[in-house]
């Protein structure tokens, strides 16, 4: 990994100098905006509204639009110019439980590794931390912008979590939460405890779970790529729900029968023949008349 940013863990009088790792990286499959005739790339240029010239990156500022349209023009010297005073350091300004921390706050994730020279006060911090079993609440400037984030540790690693400034979170302004709220019969609470139980674990295991999407997308590049023909994953049939109680007790029996699956026996290949593919359809569409039919008998009885 590549150090991202250098600066100091500023702890009462103690400052600890650290480095600053991306913890998470996204693997959303990219693709290029091309020409559908021949495949070629599409390139954009950087042109001025006002004279029509194309504009070099060097002489590109920032520009602030005021309400009337009248633009504020803001160079890399005057941004360079503003008053941080994180600017080079993680200032911590208190600690709090973790559960105190609503995490839609939470945004991107960091790891700090300390210089050779300050592994002693690094560990000092993250031992005293972990013993106090809550988080520093600190300020960082990160990306010319000034962000409150959280200190924790994890795998014997202290991870700086950025977070969100309280104007950011939006409100559940929902009209639903004014009205009366429908009255929840106890059967039905009993029934929705079960079918929680039944999905159960007592960890999370991230492993277990798959981006099926990327991994289709993969696939469909793939088959394009050696030619081979690409075939639609069959649609399942949607099944009609009666009532509350029906579908949380056909969901109960449906979980202690089978079992959990994870994401990874759900996958579906898009280079798979076309014979395994219509067997399938079959298999799923006589399962679920199955299904229907076995729903549709408890709800007459």
């Amino acid at each position: 990994m590549r150090a991202m940013w250098k600066g100091t863990i500023s702890f009462g009088l103690v400052t600890i100098p650290i480095k600053l790792y991306a913890a998470t990286e996204t693997k959303n499959v990219s693709f290029r905006q091309v020409h559908r005739e021949d495949g070629g790339r599409i390139q954009y240029k950087r042109v001025c509204t006002i004279d029509g010239d194309e504009v070099p990156y060097s002489d590109i500022a920032k520009g602030y639009e005021l309400d009337n349209g009248d633009m504020v023009v803001l160079t890399n010297e005057d941004m360079a110019r503003l008053p941080l005073s994180s600017s080079h350091s993680i200032d911590v300004l208190e600690f709090v439980p973790l559960e105190s921390v609503d995490q839609l706050y939470f945004d991107r994730g960091y790891y700090l590794e300390p210089d050779k020279a300050a592994a002693k006060p690094y560990v000092l911090l993250r031992d005293a931390l972990a013993d106090s079993g809550r988080v520093a609440i600190v300020k960082i400037a990160l990306r010319q912008r000034e962000s409150l984030a959280l200190l924790r540790v994890t795998s014997d690693v202290l991870v700086l979590q950025t977070m969100l400034w309280p104007d950011e979170v939006r409100t559940p302004d929902f009209s639903f939460l004014d009205e009366e709220q429908p009255e929840v019969r106890q059967d039905e609470m009993s029934m929705a405890g079960m079918l929680i139980e039944s999905l159960s674990s007592e960890t999370f295991e991230p492993d277990k779970h798959h981006d099926e999407y990327r991994e289709a997308v993969l696939s469909l590049v793939e088959a394009k790529t050696e030619g081979q023909e690409v075939f639609a994953a069959p649609e399942s049939e949607s099944t009609e729900v009666i009532d509350l109680m029906t579908a949380l007790r056909a969901s109960v029996d449906s979980s202690s029968g089978n079992g959990r699956k994870s994401g990874s026996s759900r996958k579906s290949s898009a280079k798979s023949g076309s014979s395994k593919t219509k067997q399938d359809s079959k298999s799923k569409s006589a399962t679920a008349k199955r299904t229907k039919s076995t729903t549709s008998k408890r709800s007459a009885s």
